[in-house]
């Protein structure tokens, strides 16, 4: 294996991640936009593209929020509205949704390339990269959904943080946050990492995390108040949908219901999904602080799973946040391993189950949704553990000018 990766050198990982990109379009694409007998299920080949296209308006050049509702945040929205146009311009008068799922596959592309150039800008090691260009999510989700434009954000925040870049990283998480909510999970880290900065005295460290507060503030604000001011009911409709929400198949609080162990109303999933994580964030941070309070960002990555553990919706796509973290900052190799079957396994338990609520085969159940949600939990579990206990990644603690050593993950032990 070590020869293949020194014989392919620096390209390697950009051929591979090509691959990976060509194999996650046919993925999607070779059930076009026309699914039938539930094929967009029993294949995998389901994309929120597919619907999109008709029903918010993209066909017809509407504009989001404006001229049609969006269930995403505004730079999503963004994000979609140009792909329609690429679509349109590309398919001409007889665009429709494969020409849009081919955009929306196409702009996720380079967005992975683009994640892949700050690994290598980092001069994080080749195995990492190639943890994150040979990524099965990637496969899985290349066509699925706009998630990848958040997890750009992420990863140049967490990059920025491991410069000593606070302001930047600040800024960036919360442009993440204006495309998907997930990133803003790191602003209170970088502002925890302000107020403990050793050197400085309390008056310059509240200082810094009160610049930290407003950059933050700024950042989102100026990409969300121009359109909450003109179309304030579509924009809002992703937060109120957010809380409205009952819940996915493959979430704890679903899984709960399902098997008669904890039914709930939304209110109540609400709170306590809540409670829990921020009980368990807590806790995290506090126990891992001792080994990484001066790079704080580092607990981002056990921070997002727990969340994603006690969340009321957990959508397949979601596993898709968390890989490149656990690829950047991820010590326990058989963790990640059993991280990828159990998201492997969620994925088409999920859409086997639609499948069956059609009749077609292959199907699945509750219960096999229930054992591959316990597989890619425990890998979290596990990999939340690493994270709070073991060393930092060898790239976290080089001198940044230093030439990269090769990094290899720690053993599990």
């Amino acid at each position: 294996m070590q020869r293949t990766i020194d014989r392919l050198g620096p390209s390697g990982p950009y051929l591979a991640l090509a691959l990976t990109c060509l194999i996650g379009w046919g993925f999607k694409a070779h059930c076009g936009a026309g699914w039938t007998g539930a094929e967009q299920y029993t294949t995998g080949c389901y994309s929120d593209a597919v619907p999109f296209w008709g029903l918010r308006g993209l066909a017809a050049g509407q504009v989001p929020y404006f001229q049609a509702r969006m269930e995403y945040p505004v730079l999503t929205g963004a994000l979609i509205w140009f792909e329609a146009l690429v679509a349109r311009v590309i398919g001409g008068r007889g665009a429709d949704a494969a020409d849009f799922l081919n955009a929306v596959t196409l702009g996720n592309a380079i967005l992975a390339f683009v994640v892949l150039e700050f690994f290598r800008n980092a001069g994080i090691g080749l195995r990492r990269q190639y943890g994150w260009a040979l990524a099965p999510p990637l496969v899985l989700y290349l066509g699925h959904n706009w998630d990848l434009l958040a997890v750009t954000f992420a990863i140049a925040a967490l990059l920025a943080a491991w410069r000593a870049e606070s302001v930047k990283a600040t800024g960036l998480a919360a442009l993440g946050g204006a495309a998907k909510l997930f990133p803003i999970l790191m602003l209170p880290l970088l502002g925890l990492g302000a107020l403990t900065h050793a050197g400085r005295s309390w008056p310059k460290r509240i200082a810094g995390a009160a610049l930290l507060v407003a950059v933050a503030v700024g950042a989102w604000g100026a990409v969300n108040l121009p359109v909450a001011a003109l179309a304030f009911e579509n924009w809002r409709e992703f937060y109120a949908f957010s809380g409205e929400r009952a819940g996915t198949a493959a979430s704890i609080w679903e899984l709960l219901a399902q098997f008669g162990w904890w039914a709930t109303d939304i209110p109540t999933r609400n709170f306590w999904s809540f409670v829990l994580f921020a009980g368990g964030a807590a806790t995290i941070v506090a126990v891992g602080w001792r080994r990484h309070g001066a790079r704080p960002w580092l607990l981002f990555m056990p921070v997002l799973a727990w969340f994603l553990l006690t969340n009321k919706v957990y959508s397949p796509q979601f596993d898709l946040w968390l890989w490149p973290m656990i690829v950047l900052t991820g010590t326990r190799v058989r963790a990640m391993a059993l991280f990828l079957l159990g998201d492997i396994a969620a994925y088409f338990a999920e859409f086997w189950m639609f499948a069956g609520m059609e009749n077609a085969w292959p199907s699945a159940t509750q219960p096999d949704i229930l054992a591959a949600a316990i597989v890619r939990g425990a890998a979290m579990l596990w990999l939340i553990h690493g994270a709070v206990r073991d060393p930092a990644p060898a790239w976290v603690t080089r001198p940044r000018a230093a030439p990269q050593p090769e990094d290899r993950p720690i053993p599990d032990g």
